[in-house]
């Protein structure tokens, strides 16, 4: 799967009735994942056992994957973050809906690429330790450019900061269009001014 090495492959069923009664799950809970995921099947294991070329990572120890064959397609990602919540391994979602398929990683929140047909989805294993195969799987399915002199959990933080400020902008300046009062147009215009610079990195 995922074009990963045969030497990686299992095939482990993770019943969710399991997962409701391990994790005592509310029935609020239970129903929002019911309604989302349809199975969950652990398919590959990435360790040093399975890729003797890969070193143990500080870090990480073993990366597995899981097949999640989803009943809809806009699912609710709070359902794939609780399972990274829950169980504290390092893991990589292949979610599946009508041939599409979605990878999705947690590294201090979810991350998600986009759909594309099942049979080009693929991931190469890039770095000797899986450490570094990990954060390069991060990088790529989040899309992220780390930036010299931050790590990669720095970088999330501070892309999502510069997104809430992104939004923050689109939302004065559709009020600053749409204000009547010369004043008050003038106030918010100056309060656009001030996030876009917080925005270049400016004080």
């Amino acid at each position: 799967m995922l074009g990963l090495p045969h030497s990686t492959e299992i095939s482990k069923p993770l019943p969710k009735k399991s997962i409701f009664a391990k994790f005592q799950l509310k029935p609020a809970q239970r129903d929002r994942f019911d309604g989302d995921i349809s199975r969950m099947t652990l398919v590959n294991v990435i360790s040093q056992s399975t890729v003797p070329a890969l070193q143990a990572g500080e870090k990480v120890a073993a990366i597995y994957v899981v097949d999640v064959a989803l009943k809809r397609r806009d699912y609710d990602p709070k359902n794939i973050a609780l399972l990274s919540t829950l169980i504290p391994q390092k893991m990589l979602f292949a979610l599946h809906f009508e041939g599409q398929l979605q990878l999705a990683i947690f590294h201090s929140k979810l991350l998600s690429g986009g759909w594309m047909a099942e049979e080009e989805t693929c991931l190469a294993l890039m770095g000797t330790t899986l450490d570094t195969v990990w954060d390069n799987w991060v990088r790529a399915i989040g899309n992220i450019h780390v930036e010299e002199g931050n790590t990669l959990t720095e970088q999330i933080a501070i892309d999502d900061e510069r997104a809430k400020l992104q939004r923050q902008i689109e939302t004065l300046e559709k009020r600053c269009r749409a204000e009547k009062q010369p004043h008050r147009r003038y106030e918010l215009h100056q309060e656009i001014l001030k996030l876009k610079k917080m925005l270049e990195g400016g004080e």
